[in-house]
């Protein structure tokens, strides 16, 4: 019995350090929203974002730039560890003062998420460089509310 105590206590700080929530995909946590333009620019390559090729990779599906992609907002998830993660392509609603987007995570980011300017213009009702930073309710949804 203390093993599996001690085995449950592990999973929990693991999901805790990856920035992934420890119970079910439907738990609202408050994470920091910050903001790159870059992930606007639809001609960008798959290949300047962690979630490129390998197994787990955007490219294995047939996207090759973020335009290609069917979700309207983009940007890097604290749950992408890194290039190849298997939270490539995962879909999370962000909700701020009665707004609330889906983002599809195709990059890393440091701590809570990093999304386009656009979605934080969205978020913050066009305040996004003013803001610069938000901390907002997160959850992971379903791939299928980012069109995955």
């Amino acid at each position: 019995m203390q093993l599996f105590s001690i085995l449950v206590s592990a999973l929990s700080l693991a999901t805790v350090v990856l920035g992934v929530p420890a119970s079910s995909s439907s738990s609202t946590t408050t994470m920091q929203i910050t903001y790159d333009p870059v992930y606007d620019k639809k001609s960008n390559s798959l290949d300047i974002v962690a979630c490129s090729n390998g197994r787990h990779g955007l490219e294995t599906k047939g996207y090759t730039t973020f335009g290609s992609l069917p979700a309207q907002y983009l940007g890097g998830a604290q749950a992408v560890a890194g290039w190849n993660s298997a939270n490539c392509g995962t879909c999370w609603q962000i909700s701020y003062n009665g707004t609330t987007i889906n983002v599809l995570a195709i990059d890393h980011a440091d701590s809570g998420m990093n999304i386009g300017q656009k979605g934080l213009d969205k978020l913050t009702h066009g305040h996004a460089v003013e803001r610069g930073v938000i901390h907002a309710k997160v959850k992971q949804v379903d791939a299928s509310k980012c069109g995955l």
